[in-house]
């Protein structure tokens, strides 16, 4: 019998996504993105998980932070910001955060990067100015997340740049 008899038209082999020490490997990311992946830490109470230190080497200053909720399935997308850099942190549920690079002058232009984040995995993402990114509720219950910017938001002049999730500029559909 051959070995490849079996398989289908098609089929393609799933690549290496962890260690042989659960680590994930990380896609390439965009130039600029930082995720830094945390581990809960057992308590008497529960757990512990930290949003945010100094000590991480995440380089500026965080002007506001706020909280977004999502329904189940809700999608917000697309958005980008000229100026603004966020922090991204899934506090409740699992969101799917995908990020596209459209900045010309960019190294990673073009590229598209895809983060599942949320309560089985924690961590803070960074979004520099002027990557566009949209994020999904895939949990099966509400989800949140908390965002931390570097630039409060100017009511009078907002730095927020939309598109419609199914905008041909970005070749991703959720």
């Amino acid at each position: 019998m051959d070995r490849e008899d079996w398989l289908l038209p098609g089929a393609k082999k799933d690549p290496q996504s962890v260690t042989p020490n659960w680590e994930t490997l990380e896609p390439a990311l965009i130039e600029g993105v930082v995720l830094k992946n945390v581990r809960h830490v057992p308590t008497a109470y529960g757990h512990l998980t930290e949003l945010f230190r100094d000590d991480w080497g995440l380089k500026g200053h965080w002007g506001q932070a706020f909280q977004s909720c999502f329904q189940p399935g809700a999608i917000s997308a697309w958005h980008a910001h000229a100026t603004t850099r966020d922090g991204i942190f899934v506090n409740r549920g699992m969101l799917k955060i995908v990020l596209f690079d459209s900045r010309k002058d960019s190294k990673t232009y073009g590229n598209i990067n895809e983060f599942k984040l949320g309560d089985l995995r924690p961590g803070l993402l960074i979004v520099p100015s002027c990557v566009w990114h949209g994020v999904q509720n895939i949990s099966s219950n509400g989800a949140s997340l908390i965002n931390f910017v570097d630039h409060a938001y100017t009511y009078e002049d907002p730095d927020h740049w939309r598109l419609s999730r199914d905008s041909p500029e970005i070749p991703y559909r959720f």
